[in-house]
């Protein structure tokens, strides 16, 4: 509260009194009044402020000009405070943050010296002792091995005993030198940092382990991660089968776990574990786990059909409380995923410890960090939803994709017989508890129009193509692979109706109206609702098409993450949007099975029209261009439910089949086009190079501005095709070409046009003259445009334009002029934007 900085005269009590024209004293009740109109309204206009004073006779006596002082004094104390909070939350993490490395670089000094001690050791009774003479007989060997592997004892002692030898190896891995830690690659340590991000090198296995900070108390934490199906998006199922309490107040449970697989290529894993939940004398909480093999005097537990029993080596969390509040958490995965039991080709999925960081350790992370920033933050996302029933919605949507790609038979899933090529699998589940989260919706009066559901599967190797980019196109240019009718096939067994949807930040990319609804802190994880318009759900629709909506997931979006799985999970929503609204998810995933990185940039434009249209011409660059360091591989999977009546199953499972194979030959076309070998740090142009067409259209384009106005359009010395082509596509100004349609469509833009329209080549066509100009450049180009077919040409006035995104963009001037071909006759119209900018 501002007070007066020197004594001023009393008035009764009243308060708010001038001292000497600069300050002002407030009453308490004055600045209670003032405070419940900054909660309401930190900045208010003149207007509020003038109705303040009028509301509250306690106020009467200051002036508006005041009050108006009151609020920015108001405002700056409040950015100042939260700065202050945030340098405070700073410190505290980088003096975590100098603990953890402090204790690291203890750590590698005595593995340094442990290793120097070993390697003199080794020297020594090298030289002066002969090795002992081998045992080779059968009975040696079944000796040494029950010697080296006795059975255990899964007594209530023995299971404390395995349970107090898995807490010591838990902790040499944590905190010492059990296993040889390697940084993650693409992992730096920082502020900013999720944390300290390590793999292993050389162990029986893949392991991963973090060291993080989150501003949780331990219980909270171990809590969270304990709950695995919560956070762990490829965990099915955590059954704890017993649980025993142990003498120092811990607890030890005996668990069945089972993992999805992750591609319709791999079985599923499962695991037989024991978990131990202790406190440590120095108050940290530990909660490790391993798997239970080999065992007598206790339960166990058989081998389940369809899965694959993995094995967990010593693994768990150390939960540490911080000073000044929060925990220091230390996670540590080990496992062993039995990599022998899927194709060759996949073995890099079971082996690598960089997919396992990503895909565990490092989602353990980001749940707890996702939920320290929510329970920190009052106000509530767009939509009115808490982050926590965002956060559900994209689980059910990722379960039920992975639902529907494994098809347990004990959901109802079962397999249908093949039309004679094993591209695509069909499965087919008419079980009721499947089918009673579909007929929600029709509690409004309507029939159910289906009763069982339908996944339409496939997978396929990908060569060369950086995942990430492959599911950004897929993402921005739905048209290029999806079909509308199909999308509203499966939304008529929503029923969609009318949904007002509202978005701070809406996307546009070709026909599709993108609104996001949430990222998770580190925005690798998307959620948003995809408006596609138009859409005829129904024969009554055939009149007047309804707009359809999809709940979508993105996941793995950037291109600089090593190991990240790429996802694109959609499902159709129905009017309501309710949290428990039914989903039939659909979509790709696609898993790097290499760790080389694409070395390109992310930001590349994705200019395709060379390979997507015309890449049949024999255009493609030379073999030296393509590096094969960077050379990369995937495995995409593909998974598409449908809702239907049982009658209808063989008729449907055709359109599921020709559809999901439609989608496989378009996306072979695209990842075709952004493989490395089309791609090149010029974008699109080097692509365009190579075809004649675009040669030819940019000499139409030259020749006729020069016909028509008098003028060089391009710098002197542009000769020859490439050159013109070339200085065309570097031109500053916006230029692109529409066709001569009764809705003219743009067929050609250079890089400034693309960028002005934010869009690329591909998704140009899509675009359609009169989407970018406003009402103003809507007539003015009516008017104008007789004599551009009459004279040539015409020069349109400075004004406002729109771009694919809704982005309005000015501009100087304009020209629009006839492009000629050769036999003179006009191929389209051509637009120059001058001096454009983003508003």
């Amino acid at each position: 509260m501002m007070m007066g900085m020197s004594s001023c005269n009393k008035d009764n009590g009243k308060g708010g009194i001038m001292d000497n024209g600069k300050y002002v004293r407030y009453t308490p009740e004055q600045v209670e009044a003032l405070e419940r109109l900054y909660h309401d309204c930190p900045k208010p206009s003149s207007v509020r402020r003038q109705q303040l004073i009028r509301e509250c006779p306690i106020l009467s006596n200051i002036e508006p000009k005041q009050i108006k002082v009151w609020f920015q004094n108001r405002r700056c104390r409040e950015k100042q405070r939260r700065e202050s909070s945030r340098l405070q939350g700073v410190n505290r993490k980088l003096s975590a943050m100098n603990k953890l490395l402090m204790e690291e670089n203890d750590r590698l000094q005595k593995q340094v010296s442990h290793l120097v001690y070993e390697n003199g050791y080794f020297r020594q009774h090298t030289n002066n002792k002969t090795l002992a003479t081998k045992d080779t007989s059968c009975e040696s060997v079944v000796t040494s091995h029950l010697t080296q592997n006795p059975p255990q004892d899964a007594s209530p002692a023995g299971l404390l005993s395995i349970a107090e030898e898995t807490l010591t190896e838990f902790l040499s891995k944590a905190t010492g030198t059990a296993v040889e830690w390697v940084q993650m690659p693409g992992m730096k340590p920082g502020p900013d940092s999720i944390g300290i991000v390590a793999i292993s090198h050389g162990c029986t296995g893949v392991a991963a382990r973090a060291c993080g900070l989150v501003s949780l108390e331990p219980t909270r934490v171990a809590e969270i991660l304990k709950d695995r199906p919560s956070w762990y998006r490829d965990c099915r199922a955590v059954d704890v089968v017993n649980l025993l309490p142990t003498a120092n107040g811990g607890t030890i449970e005996l668990l069945y776990m089972q993992l999805y697989a992750p591609t319709t290529l791999a079985t599923a894993r499962d695991f037989w574990l024991l978990r131990y939940t202790s406190a440590t004398e120095d108050g940290s909480l530990v909660v490790c786990e391993r798997s239970l093999t080999n065992t007598q005097n206790g339960p166990s537990m058989p081998s389940v059909q369809n899965f694959v029993r993995g094995e967990m080596l010593p693994s768990g969390y150390l939960i540490r409380p911080c000073e000044g509040g929060g925990s220091i958490i230390h996670i540590v995965d080990h496992m062993n995923l039995e990599a022998w039991s899927v194709p060759e080709v996949l073995r890099p999925l079971y082996e690598s410890p960089t997919i396992l960081a990503q895909k565990t350790t490092m989602m353990a992370l980001r749940q707890l960090r996702q939920i320290a920033q929510e329970s920190s933050q009052a106000s509530t996302p767009n939509w009115g939803r808490r982050p926590a029933a965002l956060r559900a919605l994209s689980q059910r949507l990722s379960r039920g994709f992975n639902e529907a790609l494994n098809g347990f038979t004990d959901e109802g899933w079962s397999m249908m017989d093949t039309d004679g090529v094993d591209d695509v699998t069909i499965s087919v589940n008419s079980s009721p508890d499947k089918l009673m989260g579909l007929n929600l919706s029709f509690a409004n009066g309507y029939t159910p129009v289906s009763n069982a559901v339908m996944c339409a599967k496939a997978s396929m190797l990908l060569q060369n193509v950086p995942p990430a980019l492959l599911l950004r196109f897929l993402r921005e240019h739905r048209s290029e692979w999806a079909d509308n009718n199909i999308d509203a096939y499966s939304a008529a067994a929503i029923k969609l109706g009318p949904c007002s949807l509202q978005g701070s930040r809406i996307g546009n990319y070709g026909g599709q109206v993108i609104l996001p609804l949430a990222h998770t802190i580190e925005h690798e994880e998307l959620l948003e609702v995809i408006k596609l318009e138009g859409v005829e759900q129904c024969p009554e629709d055939a009149l007047m098409p309804r707009d359809m909506f999809l709940l979508q997931l993105c996941n793995g979006m950037d291109e600089n993450a090593v190991g990240m799985c790429a996802e694109l999970i959609f499902a159709p929503i129905d009017s309501s949007f309710a949290d428990d609204a039914p989903l039939l998810p659909s979509g790709f995933r696609i898993i790097p099975l290499d760790s080389n990185k694409d070395t390109s940039s992310p930001n590349r434009t994705l200019d395709l029209a060379s390979a997507l249209e015309i890449g049949g011409s024999g255009n493609k660059l030379s073999s030296d261009r393509n590096n094969g360091s960077n050379t990369t591989r995937s495995v995409m999977t593909i998974a598409f439910e449908f809702a239907f009546e049982s009658h209808m199953q063989d008729s449907v499972a055709s359109m599921a089949r020709q559809y999901v194979r439609s989608i496989i030959s378009s996306v072979q076309r695209v990842a075709s086009a952004l493989s490395p070998s089309n791609m090149n740090p010029n974008g699109g142009l080097q692509a365009q190079m190579g075809t004649p067409e675009a040669h030819t259209l940019a000499r139409w384009i030259s020749n006729s501005y020069r016909c028509y106005l008098g003028v060089e359009l391009l710098k002197s010395g542009a000769h020859g095709n490439e050159s013109v082509l070339k200085s065309l596509w570097h031109q500053s100004d916006a230029i692109m070409c529409c066709s001569l349609k009764a809705l003219p469509v743009f067929t050609f833009a250079n890089q400034a046009g693309l960028d002005m329209l934010e869009t690329t080549l591909v998704a140009l066509q899509d675009i359609t003259l009169d989407k970018i100009l406003d009402d103003h450049g809507r007539k003015s180009l009516c008017t104008e445009f007789p004599q551009i077919m009459q004279q040539g040409f015409a020069c349109l006035q400075g004004g406002l334009c729109l771009s694919s995104m809704g982005r309005p963009v000015s501009y100087e001037r304009a020209v629009a002029w006839k492009v000629l071909n050769e036999e003179e006759n006009a191929h389209c119209i051509c637009f120059m934007f001058i001096n454009w900018s983003f508003v």
